[in-house]
């Protein structure tokens, strides 16, 4: 059988280790994609390192395991019973694995089944071994299998290692999808200078959001945010004061039409609560940055104002069709990405957290 090179965990806080293995076979509906470039993610170092710690009751893949989310690169074969994918197209693969047949699978909302699973990452499911076992292949390897249904076809204006960075981008766009966008509306974007809150911030852009209201710690970095467009940009330092009255003050005493909290997994939940008093009545609040502690709310003020507080996963194959239309199109420009590439050899480098002053504008890739 042909061999190929992939990067390897095989136990949680050692380094990957690249070794040679079979290329997979494509099972009827099933595709083989060569991959040529592959997103960091930007919590994979603390998924391989203190994973039982953080979600214990979210499974990683038995080792070894090959993990890399976001894999993107040419289609080098197809199965029998795949009629619309072909070998040479080029193509991101979404990583969203469901088992297919279950009622919510059936009606299009994959995110929804019981065996959700994210390949090349980890699970919310107990049986999401069962996934694992069936797609065991991520994107820090030469090649991967994956079904008909996860692949997103790419414009040829939209680079591979550009397209390595869907992952993030499309579940800002799912976020913003949750939150209705639209033009004319104002945006309150909590933790923007991070990987999901700039790619929320270009998405409203992008939607015809009137103001984009953007929150963040680093000066620099909110700086750059502002020059996205200077505009329909404004910004605000997170200690300066609540970030609530701030947002009502720049909408005449209104609020913005939706918040999306793009915050990180440690941050206080205090600012996410203040946050969500910057939303204008019967406006939503939609929660995709994960922080990760209990959120007292005040269920009466969402009743009195109408409020929708909405929990936002990932993206749909469709959605990411979609954005990459839009950047066929030039309604989205991902120049404001800068691409950090790494050889497969140096993956553990990679995913080590290395210093990154460039917060969300930073697309760090494996070329494997």
């Amino acid at each position: 059988m042909a061999k190929m090179l992939a990067a390897r965990l095989h136990a949680l806080g050692e380094p990957m280790s690249v070794d040679t293995i079979d290329v997979p076979t494509p099972r009827p509906t099933d595709v083989l994609v060569r991959v040529k470039a592959c997103g960091i993610v930007p919590n994979m170092a603390n998924v391989i390192n203190n994973w039982p710690t953080w979600f214990p009751h979210q499974p990683l893949p038995k080792f070894p395991a090959i993990f890399g989310l976001d894999a993107a690169g040419v289609v080098e074969a197809v199965g029998e019973a795949v009629l619309h994918t072909k070998p040479g197209d080029r193509v991101y693969v979404n990583p969203l694995r469901s088992c297919g047949s279950c009622q919510v699978c059936r009606g299009g909302e994959l995110s929804r089944c019981r065996y959700f699973t994210l390949n090349g990452y980890f699970s919310t499911s107990r049986d999401g071994q069962r996934i694992f076992d069936l797609y065991p292949y991520g994107g820090f390897a030469e090649y991967m299998t994956a079904p008909q249904y996860s692949i997103v076809n790419l414009p040829d204006n939209m680079t591979f290692e550009q397209a390595g960075k869907l992952g993030y981008i499309g579940t800002s766009y799912g976020a913003l999808k949750n939150a209705a966008a639209g033009p004319g509306q104002v945006a309150l974007i909590d933790g923007v200078t991070g990987t999901l809150g700039v790619a929320s911030t270009m998405l409203a852009l992008a939607s015809g959001a009137s103001r984009v209201l953007g929150t963040g710690r680093n000066e620099e970095l909110l700086k750059r945010v502002k020059e996205l467009d200077p505009e329909r940009v404004e910004v605000f330092r997170l200690g300066d004061g609540s970030t609530g009255e701030w947002a009502k003050s720049r909408t005449g005493g209104e609020g913005a039409d939706y918040v999306i909290s793009a915050l990180g997994a440690k941050a206080p939940v205090e600012t996410m609560l203040d946050s969500m008093q910057g939303v204008r009545r019967g406006g939503k609040v939609v929660n995709v940055g994960g922080v990760a502690d209990r959120l007292p709310v005040d269920v009466k003020w969402l009743m009195d104002e109408q409020v929708q507080l909405i929990g936002s996963n990932w993206f749909s194959t469709a959605q990411g069709q979609e954005l990459a239309d839009m950047v066929a199109t030039g309604a989205l420009d991902l120049s404001y990405l800068q691409v950090k590439p790494f050889p497969l050899s140096r993956v553990n480098e990679a995913i080590s957290g290395l210093e990154d002053r460039d917060g969300g504008f930073s697309n760090y890739v494996v070329i494997p």
